[in-house]
């Protein structure tokens, strides 16, 4: 029997947060009533522990990028479910990209220029770690970062999003972005 990665071997709970923070990404606005991120990561986990002898991935990565397939899959049920019916090839394969896509930021958030394998995973702990710290934020503090940092919005866009003010949506940035740095740099 070939070794697993060692990323392979870790519990497909420690990507709990990482992929509750995408689904809140993607979770159209409208189905936010009917559907929670955190029910919809909790059915991808268990079709990924379903799936789990499929999965023919050997590194870290290569886990993840399954694990937000399976999770881009389920959210696509999830929108048939609740919102039109019938089958979006496109609307699917839009989802995946935009999965992607904000894992990318993520990312990018803590990206450096060195990219040596060792680097890489590290760079992987790290993004688990920053999703687990969004977690523990306040929910107003948490959609305010994620809205500006990970989706690319403005104070203002935020501000109407969220129906608060620009000032109201400065402060939720400042303290969220100083409890952030402070979770971070708690030791694990």
């Amino acid at each position: 029997m070939a070794k697993q990665a060692k990323g392979s071997e870790r519990p497909l709970e420690v990507y709990r947060e990482y992929l509750r923070l995408l689904a809140r990404l993607q979770l159209d606005p409208r189905l936010r009533g009917k559907l929670d991120p955190s029910d919809v990561v909790q059915e991808a986990l268990l079709k990924a522990y379903e799936k789990r002898d499929q999965f023919r991935g050997q590194t870290e990565a290569e886990r993840v990028a399954w694990l937000r397939s399976i999770l881009a899959n389920t959210l696509v049920d999830a929108a048939r479910k609740y919102g039109a019916q019938g089958r979006d090839v496109a609307a699917e394969r839009s989802l995946e990209a935009a999965l992607h896509e904000s894992s990318a930021r993520l990312e990018q958030m803590l990206a450096t220029d060195a990219s040596s394998p060792v680097q890489h995973a590290e760079r992987e702990e790290e993004l688990l770690r920053l999703a687990d710290a969004l977690a523990q934020l306040s929910e107003d503090q948490r959609t305010a970062l994620e809205l500006k940092h990970l989706s690319g919005y403005t104070v203002e866009a935020i501000a109407q999003q969220m129906g608060r003010s620009k000032t109201a949506i400065g402060g939720l940035l400042r303290r969220g972005v100083k409890r952030l740095r402070e979770l971070l740099h708690e030791p694990p």
